[in-house]
């Protein structure tokens, strides 16, 4: 069994009867939909993206619209890389402003991923910036001068949009990334509309390795 599949499997014995369950997107949140599925579990669901809404209804899946829901019992998602306190990149997917949409206003967050993802420091993988397209070359070009060396994400020759048919803009910083001048730089730039930092959101954190699975709580969730 590969790392990202034992870590969707196990995240699964979180999820209970009567629950209200955020569905992240990705490679290892596939597994974790997929395994769901096989449960048969009494729950409804919400999806980050449409990817992950075609799997949960393709897994046989209680699919709800956010709108539609006054609470998330709990969301379990993937991350790009996260350090020792906890602090994750998300995005490489493109649907990190659903995910922090969903994540933010659940329960209980758990972050699913194989042991590459662990990190001493973020900054080896690129920040993803949502921007709306109107604009967004002036929000490029001032973080090209603020030396944050940024490149408008492409899919197939063309500009990746999301969901919302924004833009996003991948920033290739140095690590350790300097979070909190980061975050001013972009709470500054008019169109940004959200950025792939999920500073200690998760409750606990599911890793797989070749021969194992882990589970760590994060002791300092305020």
């Amino acid at each position: 069994m590969n790392k990202k599949k034992r870590a969707g499997i196990k995240a699964c014995d979180f999820v209970k009867d009567k629950m209200i369950v955020g569905l992240g997107t990705g490679s290892t949140a596939f597994y974790l939909i997929e395994e769901l599925g096989k449960r048969k579990l009494d729950i409804k669901v919400v999806a980050t993206s449409n990817q992950t809404k075609k799997l949960a209804l393709d897994f046989g899946l209680n699919l709800l619209e956010l709108e539609e829901v006054d609470h998330i019992d709990l969301t379990i998602d993937g991350v790009d890389e996260i350090d020792p306190s906890f602090n994750a990149i998300k995005g490489g997917g493109g649907a990190l402003l659903y995910e922090k949409i969903v994540a933010t206003n659940s329960s209980k967050v758990i972050w699913i991923m194989d042991d590459s993802k662990l990190k001493d420091a973020l900054g080896e993988f690129y920040l993803p910036v949502e921007v709306i397209e109107y604009g967004h070359n002036f929000a490029f070009n001032k973080f090209k001068k603020l030396g944050l060396n940024p490149k408008i994400r492409t899919k197939d020759d063309k500009v990746f949009k999301t969901d919302s048919n924004n833009v996003i803009i991948d920033l290739y910083l140095e690590k350790p990334i300097d979070i909190k001048k980061v975050k001013a730089i972009l709470n500054n730039t008019a169109g940004v509309v959200e950025d792939g930092l999920f500073l200690n959101v998760c409750d606990l954190i599911v890793v797989g390795y070749d021969d194992k699975v882990e589970v760590i709580e994060n002791k300092g969730k305020k």
